[in-house]
């Protein structure tokens, strides 16, 4: 169950198959303004980690590390129907679906869930601290996955399972 007072953070990593002026993502990248934008005129949608603002590059210059290819998706939402709607109920979903064809798969878990004061913006690293806590110890109300949120419908009755390891 949600506490009061709060929203819905999440974060969505992976490395991207090729560099992002790259072909093979191309259509990915051109893509992710017109999903982002339509992501923020969502009901529910209250916050994201933004980029340069350059067109067509998304926030994909919140890299991890070193390395160009990963890429963090970070968002807030108030609550996990306003997300679950976005993800599994709009354009966004054919993305979803083809995800394997832009990220490579990766061995950890790449995504994580965890409530937030209202207000509150996570930053990155708050983020990753959170998805390290989840990878350390499973679901718990600190850190979780979809299928921890009783009240997450539309990951199950859509046969929503996400595939390992590839971000979106």
């Amino acid at each position: 169950m949600q506490p009061v007072g709060t929203y819905l953070a999440e974060l969505n990593i992976g490395r991207l198959v090729a560099p992002t002026d790259d072909p093979r993502v191309a259509e990915f990248m051109g893509a992710l303004d017109r999903i982002n934008g339509m992501g923020k005129r969502m009901p529910g949608f209250v916050w994201m980690m933004e980029g340069s603002g350059e067109p067509g590059t998304g926030n994909t210059e919140n890299n991890i590390g070193d390395d160009p290819q990963f890429v963090a998706n970070l968002t807030v939402w108030e609550d996990v129907e306003s997300l679950e709607h976005f993800v599994f109920n709009t354009v966004h979903k054919q993305f979803y679906d083809r995800r394997a064809e832009w990220f490579e798969l990766m061995a950890d878990q790449h995504f994580v869930m965890w409530y937030v004061e209202e207000g509150h913006k996570p930053t990155l690293a708050e983020a990753m601290e959170r998805l390290a806590y989840k990878q350390e110890h499973g679901d718990s109300d600190h850190a979780f996955g979809w299928s921890y949120l009783k009240q997450a419908t539309l990951f199950t009755t859509k046969s929503c399972r996400p595939a390992q390891g590839v971000f979106l």
